[in-house]
């Protein structure tokens, strides 16, 4: 879960054009598209949406196209999907997971990216992204907004006074938690009323004790959530989550936004938060703190000598319909001119490897965006957002109402480990 659960949370389900008028004379490389007009759909509204649309200015002037945007909030799938069967789709979608990739491509519902797009993907991507944007080897999508979801934000006050550093593996965080709590600091706020967070522990936790191989195999069902591996990685967190003293009390009425400004407001509750890199937003927007000061992060603990891995989530845009309107803005939207319109406006992580580290608008967004452009061969998308949504992306049921039950008690480990299993299995049905 993630970037499309943020972009929820400033819903404004509108239709809207990109704003300003299309120039007389259009600035190249791409297509001449004067008198066509282009829809685009995504769940981004508000920030987002506004900051969208001046990437969609910018592809008006250099092709003479007139773009309109669509707001779909929390509803895309729902959105899209009555418009699919209508006949009528957005000539390009922003996806915001694989899962719905996979699902689109296997209705027959996408147009597979043209020679010029696949051109600028293998130029511009690490080959992992190109992977995340294929089906069955076809390529359909760009992935044009990133998120590093392996971060853990800090107090920089908190670990000075209490003399703690920033920790590389499991075991010194425990360690470094119980001595903020020894120095009269509460360590870690939890936001588990919002079950997406508590999926994002776990897929942390795993793809570092079983790793990658059996990443994708517990993804894609291939193995059951019964095996070894899963009582391993949930076991590990249960010696963090069954210590309620290192927890900020009522975890479980928590939300997203309130776990990090209980860390970071002028009368904290805690010291630490784990979520992605979005958290920075948080904590400039709604807190006296700044991202890169007073706040700093650290990747995601190694576990058990585990080599170095991370998470992303992401959005990926595809094309509904067959017009070389849709394809040439799949290929402008690969390129790094587009990537930067938003960069610099901050709020926004590429994974374009061309992009210049000078676009981003300070050094936390330039170090995230260096690690995702290097992304390697242990690095996996969001698990949850790749499972079927009755399992990993539905509030109150699923893997994130087991994962809150196994916040409440961690000591439940096969039970927790049956329940995910028999949840699963009737969702991947």
């Amino acid at each position: 879960m993630g970037i499309a659960v943020l972009s929820a949370l400033c819903l404004a389900a509108c239709a809207t054009g990109s704003g300003g008028s299309v120039p007389a004379a259009r600035q190249g490389p791409y297509s001449d598209l004067t008198g066509q007009t282009l829809e685009v759909a995504a769940a981004w509204s508000g920030t987002e949406q506004d900051r969208f649309s001046q990437v969609l200015r910018l592809f008006e002037q250099r092709t003479g196209a007139t773009t309109t945007f669509t707001s779909t909030g929390d509803e895309l799938s729902t959105v899209v999907g009555t418009r699919l069967k209508g006949g009528r789709p957005p000539d390009v979608v922003i996806l915001p997971n694989p899962s719905l990739l996979g699902q689109y491509a296997a209705q027959g519902a996408l147009v597979p990216a043209s020679e010029p797009v696949q051109a600028a993907v293998d130029r511009y991507f690490a080959p992992v992204w190109k992977a995340l944007g294929s089906v069955d080897g076809t390529l359909y999508g760009v992935w044009f907004k990133v998120a590093y979801k392996s971060t853990v934000w800090y107090r920089t006050a908190a670990f000075d006074q209490a003399g703690v550093q920033e920790p590389k593996t499991w075991d010194e965080f425990l360690r470094g938690a119980q001595t903020l709590a020894d120095a009269g600091t509460t360590p870690l706020s939890i936001a588990g009323a919002d079950g997406w967070t508590l999926t994002d522990w776990f897929e942390n936790v795993y793809l570092r004790t079983a790793g990658a191989r059996k990443y994708d195999q517990l993804t894609r069902h291939e193995i059951r959530w019964t095996d070894e591996s899963v009582r391993t990685a949930l076991s590990t967190l249960a010696r963090l989550w069954a210590r309620k003293d290192l927890l900020v009390p009522n975890a479980l009425q928590t939300d997203f936004p309130t776990s990090v400004t209980q860390v970071f407001a002028d009368s904290p509750k805690g010291a630490i938060v784990f979520e992605a890199d979005f958290v920075a937003g948080v904590i400039n927007s709604q807190t006296t703190s700044k991202a890169g000061e007073d706040a700093k992060y650290f990747d995601f603990p190694s576990v058990g000598g585990s080599a170095g891995a991370g998470l992303f989530g992401g959005d990926v845009a595809v094309a509904l319909t067959d017009t070389n309107g849709a394809q040439e803005l799949l290929r402008f939207l690969a390129s790094p001119e587009a990537a930067e319109v938003w960069a610099r406006q901050g709020g926004y992580v590429s994974a374009n490897k061309a992009l210049a580290a000078s676009a981003y608008p300070d050094d936390t967004t330039r170090r995230v965006a260096r690690t995702v452009a290097g992304a390697g061969d242990g690095w996996r998308f969001d698990m949850s957002d790749q499972t079927p949504a009755a399992f990993g992306n539905t509030p109150g049921g699923g893997e994130w109402k087991i994962l809150q039950d196994f916040l409440d008690n961690p000591a439940d480990v096969d039970g927790t480990a049956g329940r995910l299993e028999a949840a699963a299995a009737a969702a991947y049905r």
